[in-house]
């Protein structure tokens, strides 16, 4: 029997950790703090497999989970219990991707990145005058409260947005590690030798796509489940897009724990700069301006040359020990 390898123990146990956390006493506080770590965790994994290993510059996060918000929130007052509403908001989320995957898919790198930035604001403009339920508006705009939700605790959302991250990552880990990811990473090289290699580059896109799109609207119907109140400039705000693109950007694109170390800094941020308002967004912008400048391939990728550096070091030093001792 083979043994388990140390990276996949420590996983465990640090997940182990992490859904234990309320049931040894963590702080309501820290919980609220890990939830909403966990949502951008899930998202920047999903844009990070997008952006870093198929080259799909995709700017449509917020389209994913206003729709799956949405979905829940509706849902919710035609008497779908919100359970039902979680998966099927990840569902239009999905289908969503794929109704827009022809077209946007024709075209390419920036066109393709402005394509998909415009479909958050469509969206938001005709969910402004759209009434699904009701005739009276909610509150701003065309708001709705999620109901039934009154008895899930803070405790039922923070292990919902930790199933989420956990599958977010072995999602991918297991991704890169199949014929799929290696032609993900193949286009992501070279389109038109990926192509001309054999890979189907429009059908393994698409099956990216509609993954990162689920993924995305679940964990943006869970944060409706915490926040159970949606309207079409939160559920369609460009912070769903700025969130995991920070995140993913800061932690190192392409690598797989660079969400992890993104996510953990953007959260940190965002609680640290909330009383700035409007300015936060802009204090956030300048720190992604010189991290890009200073590390451009992110903190991961910093600490990976670093290790790589450290690493033939250690092996000489260990060398010259045993001469000596010899």
């Amino acid at each position: 029997m083979k043994i388990p390898r140390l990276t996949t123990l420590v996983s465990v146990a640090v997940l182990v950790v992490l859904a234990l956390f309320p049931v040894i006493g963590i702080s309501l506080s820290w919980l609220n703090y890990l939830f909403l770590f966990f949502i951008y965790l899930a998202l920047a994994n999903m844009w990070n497999m997008l952006a870093g290993y198929t080259g799909l510059i995709c700017l449509c996060p917020a389209a994913f989970v206003g729709l799956a918000g949405y979905t829940l929130a509706i849902g919710t007052w035609v008497g779908v219990p919100f359970q039902v509403g979680l998966i099927a908001g990840a569902a239009v989320a999905a289908i969503f991707a794929l109704l827009i995957s022809y077209p946007v898919f024709r075209m390419r790198g920036i066109y393709f990145a402005i394509g998909t930035l415009i479909l958050p604001e469509v969206l938001r403009v005709w969910f402004s005058f759209w009434r699904p339920v009701g005739n009276v508006y909610q509150g701003m705009g065309a708001g709705y409260s999620v109901t039934g939700v009154a008895g899930v605790t803070l405790v039922d959302t923070y292990w919902l947005g930790l199933a989420i991250a956990a599958a977010s990552i072995f999602l991918v880990h297991m991704i890169l590690r199949t014929r799929l990811g290696l032609g993900l990473t193949a286009i992501r090289d070279n389109e038109n030798t990926a192509a001309s290699s054999g890979v189907n580059v429009f059908r393994l896109k698409l099956y990216s796509f509609l993954i990162a799109a689920f993924i995305m609207g679940i964990a943006g119907a869970a944060y409706y489940i915490f926040s159970p109140r949606i309207n079409p400039m939160g559920g369609f705000s460009i912070r769903w897009l700025l969130m995991p693109l920070m995140a993913t950007v800061i932690g190192g694109e392409g690598i797989e724990e660079g969400p992890i170390i993104g996510a953990a800094i953007v959260t940190f941020l965002t609680f640290q700069l909330a009383d700035y308002g409007a300015w936060s967004l802009l204090i956030q912008g300048v720190i992604l301006v010189v991290v890009v400048a200073v590390m451009p391939q992110g903190i991961g990728g910093l600490l990976r040359q670093v290790g790589a550096y450290r690493f033939p070091l250690r092996l000489l030093q260990a060398a010259e020990g045993k001469i000596h001792k010899a």
